[in-house]
């Protein structure tokens, strides 16, 4: 019998070793899973702040002669390089063998050399001739492919539009020229007595309904404040930027017959010059540079109100100044960002929207030069070297600031957070604000548990305290049964079939919240003195809820039948349209009411769950003593039972408030994902885990909207964990101030 014992012991022994290790091992490797996902997306998400990088790929020096450069560029493929000389020359460079290929002429049979050029679009020039022609040329790189697949670039120079000379009596300095997708075109002259002369072409109708084209020429000469030291035009050739000596800015409308001055602005506090100005990529901001080294850019903003509101431009973002005057600003065509060239011979690269100082390049460079794409940029040293450097640059709208700061966008006329991913046009501004997610996770989460937790709370104390040990059995499982529901079938209800509802009978929801609490309070009045009978407390002892669904019944009919009168008095009729008219507040039809009801469906039976089991778990010695001193069964719940099951309670309210964060199939039906920020129960939210679920199917795989949902995904791991974690604690000092029994 000994040695059977003993056997049996060390098997006991031997089977709690390997359930031991078994678990550990588990345990662990929950662990180092949970680990292993958050290195997964901290790792996507990190390239978003590495910084840019560059390095030169190609340098070689040029022949003599090539001092008179006014312009070079190269492709997007760092491949073929060109150079622009006063002669109006195009060179072509093969870059990988540092050698010349080609030379095409420009403005062919003129022999006469170029007085000023104008960049735009990177690769397209308004050329001034000495003679005063004018020509806007394109230079284009056209692929070829060969039966055997080898690829070949072949240059070439497009003319897009020629303007023959015109006898002035005034020297025209410079010009720009836009030519629209429709043909129309623009040209703006520079006079030498300050003013400026636009030609433009319109389409006019004859009488026998023949179109045919005309020129509208008209003088832009009202009293300007300074000399001109730099303008520029926009892509429609309507908008006429100019800059002076004195530091003004000014713009005007010259989509007319004749010009019309919108703004003249001081643009630089202390007076210096004004010496470059580009449009900023998208056709909305001008980059203005200035002789103390400044770079800005101004946007125009709509200020006024009715019929005096007009637009008119504002400072909105202020970069990285130079040491230097700024002498030529670049413009990238792809995104906001701009290539600046100091006096010094430095470069700066920098994005608008985020502010971001990406790069400098200290080169001693005369001329420079960005490609289309942005990967590239080119230069021309004193040394007469030209020299092609690779930019990465990945993520250059992504910062601290644009993820987590208030940000002025264009056309915003003031700083703010915004989520707005994707645009219906290339030249769209991305705003990667996480703040409205942010604020859209805990807004949801809190009316939800706003919703959840009373319920929850009371009736586990009902279930687990006053009512029958038979109902306890049959309520608690049914309600532990809500949380199998499919979360996707609860948020298809509520967006589909209660939010109309809830839209048609919200002066009956909110009058019934009201009236519910008096209701009771005047019912549990009534009903003292006849509860302590002994009959009706025998009857009713385990069932009182019972009584409540008379009274619940009766609050609904009462709420109703006031609901037209109410509506008719105070609100004209129509609550929804007074909610808008009178206090700017739109319904919307899945706002923060159907939330509550969702997510607190999805939550109440875990937190109704574990509560009740820390409560049935307190020792009946407990509640037996309390009673036995006197203690109603009130008191006993308040003062004994709730604080020694505190630790539970608030273990079950910090995981179905988790639950809750989490959620994504219900606030993605039922919010309309809309990212704006307002506490207002009538509209709704776009959550953390909403948001990835909307915009993780559209997001170009390692772009930057792709790893900014990587950071959403990081930031609402961190925020689980921080609440879980704290929770954790908080729960821990509870079980030790009241866990002693």
């Amino acid at each position: 019998m000994q040695k059977l014992d003993t056997q049996f012991i060390q098997k006991v022994r031997l089977q709690d070793r390997i359930a031991t290790r078994i678990i550990t091992f588990g345990g662990l490797l929950v662990i180092a899973s949970v680990i292993a996902i958050l290195v997964l997306i901290v790792r996507v998400t990190l390239p978003l702040f590495q910084p840019a990088r560059t390095n030169i790929v190609f340098q070689f020096p040029l022949s003599p002669g090539s001092e008179s450069l006014l312009a070079m560029g190269v492709d997007n493929y760092q491949e073929t390089a060109f150079t622009l000389n006063d002669r109006g020359v195009f060179t072509f460079y093969n870059l990988a063998k540092g050698t010349s290929f080609l030379s095409l002429e420009s403005g062919a049979g003129k022999n006469v050399p170029l007085k000023s050029i104008e960049l735009h679009k990177n690769n397209q020039y308004s050329m001034l001739w000495a003679d005063n022609s004018v020509s806007m040329t394109e230079v284009a790189f056209r692929f070829h492919f060969a039966e055997d697949g080898k690829r070949t670039i072949k240059p070439e120079i497009k003319t897009i539009a020629e303007f023959p000379a015109e006898t002035r009596t005034m020297e025209i300095l410079r010009v720009a020229v836009r030519k629209t997708e429709d043909g129309r075109l623009t040209k703006v002259e520079l006079l030498d007595d300050n003013s400026f002369r636009v030609a433009r072409e319109v389409m006019s109708t004859d009488l026998f309904g023949n179109e045919k084209k005309e020129v509208v020429s008209f003088p832009v000469h009202e009293d300007i404040p300074g000399k001109i030291t730099a303008f520029t035009l926009d892509e429609k050739g309507d908008t006429l930027f100019v800059g002076t000596d004195s530091g003004s800015l000014l713009r005007w409308d010259v989509s007319g017959d004749a010009g019309l001055r919108t703004d003249n602005v001081l643009a630089v506090p202390s007076g210096d010059a004004i010496t470059a100005l580009t449009m900023v990529f998208g056709d909305i901001s001008v980059a203005v540079g200035d002789a103390k080294g400044g770079l800005a850019t101004w946007s125009p903003i709509w200020t006024g109100d009715g019929a005096q509101r007009v637009t008119k431009i504002r400072k909105i973002h202020e970069l990285t100044p130079h040491k230097a005057a700024v002498v030529t600003i670049v413009a990238s065509r792809r995104t906001k960002v701009l290539v600046s060239f100091g006096a010094d011979g430095k470069v700066h690269y920098d994005h608008m929207t985020s502010e971001n100082h990406l790069l400098d390049i200290e080169h001693n460079l005369t001329n420079i030069a960005i490609a289309g794409s942005d990967s590239s940029l080119i230069g021309l040293d004193l040394s007469n070297n030209l020299i092609v450097w690779n930019i990465d640059n990945p993520h250059p709208e992504v910062s601290l600031k644009t993820l987590f700061g208030k940000v002025w966008y264009e056309s915003y006329n003031q700083p703010e957070y915004v989520w707005q991913s994707s645009g219906g046009s290339d030249d769209f501004e991305s705003k990667f604000s996480i703040i409205p997610l942010l604020f859209g996770t805990i807004k949801g989460t809190l009316y939800a548990m706003i919703f959840a937790i009373p319920l929850s709370i009371f009736s586990a104390v009902y279930t687990s305290q006053f009512t029958s040990y038979g109902f306890k059995k049959t309520i608690k499982p049914l309600i532990e049964i809500m949380a199998s529901v499919p979360s996707v079938v609860i948020g298809f209800l509520i967006a589909l079939w209660l939010g109309p509802i809830i839209e048609k009978s919200i002066v009956e929801l909110l009058l019934f919240s009201m009236l519910l609490p008096l209701v009771l309070v005047i019912m549990m009045t009534i009903m003292q003195p006849y509860y302590k009978t002994p009959t009706l407390k025998n009857r009713c002892s385990g069932y009182e809820f019972l009584l409540l669904v008379p009274v619940i019944l009766s609050t609904v009919g009462l709420a109703v039948w006031m609901a037209p009168g109410v509506e008719k008095a105070f609100f004209s009729g129509n609550f929804l349209q007074w909610l808008y008219s009178d206090l700017g507040v739109r319904y919307d039809q899945r706002n923060c009411i159907i939330i509550a009801f969702g997510l607190g469906i999805a939550v109440i039976p875990i937190i109704f769950s574990i509560t009740e089991d820390a409560i049935s778990n307190i020792p009946s010695s407990l509640t037996g003593a309390s009673l036995a001193l006197g203690a109603s069964r009130w008191q006993t719940i308040w003062r004994v039972v709730l604080p020694s099951a505190s630790p539970g309670i608030f273990a079950a309210i910090m995981i179905g408030f988790g639950r809750a964060v989490g959620e994504t199939m219900i606030v993605l039906m039922a919010t309309g994902n809309t990212p704006i920020m307002d506490w207002s129960i009538f509209n709704g939210m776009r959550t953390l885990s909403a948001n990835i679920a909307v915009e993780i199917p559209e997001a170009p795989f390692n772009g930057t909207l792709y790893r900014v949902l990587f950071l959403c995904a990081t930031l609402l791991f961190a925020l689980t964990f921080i609440l879980n974690t704290g929770a954790e604690v908080i729960r821990e000092r509870l079980r030790k101030k009241y866990g002693r029994y």
